[in-house]
Parts: structure tokens; sequence; C-alpha cells
């Protein structure tokens, strides 16, 4: 049984990065593992997470765009919402499992510490309201607000979904309301006192901008050559930022002060900050230039794990931040090279077992016509059958 979907029309090129992003969030959420050093975070001004959303909006663009010009906004949006709901269930689900394996962590091993660095400390104070901010999305320890943030994108692709008509208009709102956020840093409150750590606001900017790539993508430029300089320069620039100026006190000073550079090294995730914008969708361009459509070894055994993570991205990510902690307890145990081989094989089989797991339940689910009667020929689609309402 193959879990891994290989539609001729499937871009595997999504679904490796996608679980690619994925490795990269499990590794950044471990301190001390070695590997961490190689994620995206270390060699450009972006992260993970551009990576997840963007990709996000791309599979949402994919998955719902072509529904909305055959079946209309409201049984569209409604597809979307139901997957706004379903992020949302795996969101309170997770954060009772995360709460109670930091908080009996916490307490087995006498580490409180683990409390006030996850943010659930407010638990013991005041247990009864946490619950409700939990449910109202209000209350986000560390390490689980990317999915109250997927959940607001989706709603608000969900509102704006009839807007696929006129592409330069949903490109011309969304705009807007990033830079509404730029001038004025507006954002969602959160119980603590704090805003979202993921302004939505800022973020479904880039969501919307693959959901366009998806539905609307641009002509190819007549000059190609001169995209490829501008996105090489901008990654470029950003291996300068991280690995020459940011190590550098003295470099990062004057950088700091020398008035436009300033701007390139100010680090502002939570609003998304112009330049980590400008950083992934450079990545972004290059890899598309420099990966095919059909690299066989995307199609390969090699590349397999991370498309398999990627095409089942929602159970991995979940199960990436408990296996991230358990992680955690053995390198503050033992931070050896054995602990070091042994926490990050724990993690990539574990995830690896995820995703295969998904897919199995995903394909038996599907079962078989009966052979006394056979199933009718089905009717021309514009998108092919593996990529169906489902963005992970």
């Amino acid at each position: 049984m193959d879990l891994i979907r290989r539609s001729p029309g499937r871009d595997l090129r999504v679904d490796f990065f996608r679980g690619l992003a994925l490795w990269w969030i499990f590794t950044d959420h471990i301190p001390g593992d070695v590997l961490s050093s190689l994620s995206l975070r270390n060699f450009a001004m972006c992260d993970a997470t551009e990576v997840f959303v963007l990709l996000a909006g791309y599979g949402a663009g994919l998955s719902y765009g072509i529904g909305f010009t055959r079946n209309g906004y409201v049984s569209t949006a409604a597809d979307v919402m139901k997957r706004a709901w379903t992020l949302y269930v795996a969101h309170i689900f997770l954060f009772v499992l995360f709460t109670a394996q930091v908080t009996y962590s916490a307490t087995a091993l006498n580490r409180l510490n683990y409390l006030a660095e996850t943010r659930l400390d407010v638990l013991g104070d005041d247990p009864y309201r946490s619950i409700l901010e939990a449910l109202l999305l209000r209350f986000q320890p560390s390490l689980l607000n990317i999915l109250p943030l997927y959940v607001v994108l989706m709603a608000f692709f969900a509102a704006t979904l009839w807007l696929l008509r006129w592409p330069r208009v949903l490109f011309g709102l969304s705009f807007a309301i990033y830079l509404v956020v730029r001038f004025t840093s507006v954002n969602l409150g959160a119980w603590t006192g704090d805003n979202w750590f993921f302004d939505p606001f800022a973020w479904q900017f880039l969501f919307i901008i693959g959901v366009l790539l998806a539905c609307a993508p641009l002509r190819p430029p007549a000059r190609p050559w001169l995209f490829d300089s501008v996105a090489g320069a901008a990654a470029l620039l950003g291996v300068v930022v991280v690995l020459v100026i940011e190590p550098h006190p003295h470099l990062m000073d004057w950088v700091s002060q020398s008035g436009v550079f300033h701007y390139l090294v100010v680090e502002d995730k939570t609003g998304l900050y112009p330049f980590r914008l400008v950083s992934i969708l450079a990545l972004t361009w290059l890899c598309v230039r420099l990966i095919g459509f059909d690299q066989a070894w995307l199609r390969s055994r090699w590349a397999a794990p991370l498309v398999l993570v990627g095409q089942n991205s929602l159970p991995v990510f979940c199960s990436g931040i408990v296996f991230g902690f358990i992680a955690r307890l053995g390198l503050e145990y033992n931070d050896g090279a054995l602990m070091q081989v042994g926490i990050n094989l724990f993690g990539a089989l574990g995830m690896v077992g995820m995703g295969a797991l998904a897919a199995w339940y995903r394909v038996k689910g599907r079962g078989q016509p009966a052979r006394s009667t056979p199933a009718p020929a089905p009717a021309a689609t514009l998108l092919p059958v593996d990529v169906q309402p489902d963005t992970g």
C-alpha cells in the first residue's frame, strides 16, 4: 500500500518543503539540539514559520480555489470553516496534552521553571479562567501559537473567498491590512496582557500570497534573470545578516544605527517584518527556479519521509510538539553525542510514523467498490483526485 499521494498533477515540492519545515520546527523547539543549527533560521532572515504559513495558503488555494469556481461561495466557505474547526479542535487537544505533559514533568522532576518558560504558570493562579481563555484562543502557551494563527487565517480566507474572482482586489486588501499593522501595530489581545505572538493581521498577507500563487499564478516574467538576481541578492543579504552581522556586537551596533540598514536587523517576527517577508519570497522564487515540478529525486526513497510528513502535516505537527518536549527532557538528562543521536532519531521516526499512520487511515477510509458493481467513470475535473480539500 503506497501511503504517499503521487498523482501526476500533485506538486511534491510543496509536500517536501512542508515536511522539512515541520522538522525544523521540531529541532528549533529543543534547547541544545545540535541539529537546530541546520534549520532555516540560521541562514536566512525567516524561519520555518514563514515556510509553513506560505505553503498553508498555497494548499488552501489548491484545495478550495477550484471548489469555489465549481460550487460557489457558500458551499466552499462552509468547507473552509469546517477545516478551521478541525484545526481548532486539534489545537485544544494539543493544549490539553501538552499542558498535562509539562505540568507532570515539572512536578515529578521538581522543575518549576518549565511552567514559567511555557507560560503555563498561570494555571496555578487561575485554573478555571485559564481553561476558558484557552478555548477562546486568548491563552496561548509557548509553542502553541501556530495553530491559533492558522485557525484565524482560515476564517479570514473564508470571509474573503469571494474576492478570488478579482485576485488583484484580494491582494490589495490583504496588503492594505498588512500596511495598517506596520504603521499601527494592531493585533489581537491575549489574556495575560500581551498580544498574540503571531499577529494574524500581518501574517494573513503571506497566507494570501500563497493562496494567490495557487489560484491566480503570475505569468512568467519576460526577464526572469532579473528576478533571479534580485532574489539571489536578498537571500545572500539574509545570510550576511545572520552569519556575519548578528554574531558580532560591534557590527550589530553599527548597522542598527546606520539609517536604512537598521531595517535589516530589526527582529519583528510578531508583525512579519518586511525583510522577513522579502526573504521568504526570495527563497520561494529561487526554489521554484532551481527545482523543477517533475524532479525525479522528489519521488525517490530518501525524499519520501519528508513528503509523507508534509502530506499529513496536522497530526505530525501536533505529535512533534509532544516529541520535542520529551527530547528536551532527554538532553537535560544527558547532552552527549549518543543522546543527541537518540533524541533526533526518536523525533524523526515518531513524526514519520505519525505521518504513515495518518496516511494509512486516509487510504483505509476510502474503501474499494465491490467488483460486481463497477464504479462509473469520474467526470472530467480541473483538479487531480489527490488534491481534494485537504490542507494537511
